[in-house]
């Protein structure tokens, strides 16, 4: 039986995935596929890579300053943030690396802006589909290439269990980081006995935030992964990308409460497996 992982879009939040994936390796479940969009991408590239010890180091490591340092801003690319230092900094530790050199089959989601599809990279420059999967519009460049311009993938696949079933996995685990609503509600400020004053920017930002938990539980639905873990993340700005120990070991968390689920869907999927 192939394990497949499927690593959703969150921007900041994406460092609990390695919380997850700490968890899941040290329990002996070792992925054979990865799937990844957006920073969920960026992740399952590097486990993919047998890379996850280094991105969790720059990750603990990651100060706001550095974080600024890394953004080039302006609108001449038609962003708000060019993409050439991170593009560079992805250069150095992928290099020139193709996706069908990686130890392990790896696909990244993006999106076509000209199109509306979702578009697949599951072969070619590994540093190029991470750009495409994670170039979020209006906030870094997207990406060019052939008569394509990508995007974020997130908006269309956020959680890309497909991805790892067409790459032939047989049973997926799936990563969501949009699930805890709730949590983002109360950051925001909104409960019965909340502030009244002041509610445009914050009904605006938890509409967003409810769309793409809609989203992701549209695409969830469509095509099933054997087992959804939710980390409670809500509470965390996704734009922060400076709180990785905080997310790391709540991605721990929900992985080791999720454990005894995940080994039961592993027994059933077995013996269906042995029955077929």
């Amino acid at each position: 039986m192939r394990i497949g992982l499927a690593l959703g879009g969150g921007a900041g939040l994406g460092w609990a995935h390695i919380g997850v994936v700490r968890v899941l390796e040290a329990e002996g479940i070792h992925a054979d596929i990865v799937s990844g969009t957006s920073i969920g991408s960026i992740v399952g590239a590097c486990v993919a890579a047998d890379m996850l010890d280094d991105l969790e180091e720059i990750a603990r490591e990651l100060t706001f300053k550095e974080m600024l340092s890394l953004g080039q801003f302006g609108f001449k690319s038609g962003s708000l943030i060019g993409a050439g230092k991170i593009e560079r900094r992805l250069r150095d530790h992928f290099g020139t690396l193709a996706i069908e050199q990686m130890p392990k089959p790896f696909a990244a989601v993006a999106a076509d802006l000209y199109t509306g599809e979702r578009v697949v990279f599951d072969k070619g420059d590994v540093v190029t589909a991470l750009r495409a999967s994670s170039a979020v519009p209006g906030v870094l460049p997207p990406v060019e290439t052939g008569r394509m311009l990508l995007g974020d993938g997130g908006m269309v696949d956020p959680i890309p269990v497909s991805a790892a079933r067409d790459l032939g996995a047989d049973f997926i685990i799936a990563v969501d980081l949009q699930g805890d609503y709730e949590g983002r509600a109360r950051r925001y400020g909104l409960s019965p006995d909340g502030k009244k004053n002041g509610r445009a920017l914050r009904t605006a930002r938890a509409g967003w935030s409810m769309a793409l938990q809609a989203l992701s539980r549209a695409r969830l639905e469509l095509d099933q992964p054997d087992v959804i873990i939710t980390p409670e993340i809500g509470h965390i700005d996704m734009v922060d990308f400076t709180k990785a120990h905080e997310l790391i070991a709540l991605g721990k968390k929900v992985a080791l409460d999720e454990l005894p689920s995940i080994w039961a869907a592993m027994e059933r999927a077995n013996l269906a497996e042995k029955s077929a």
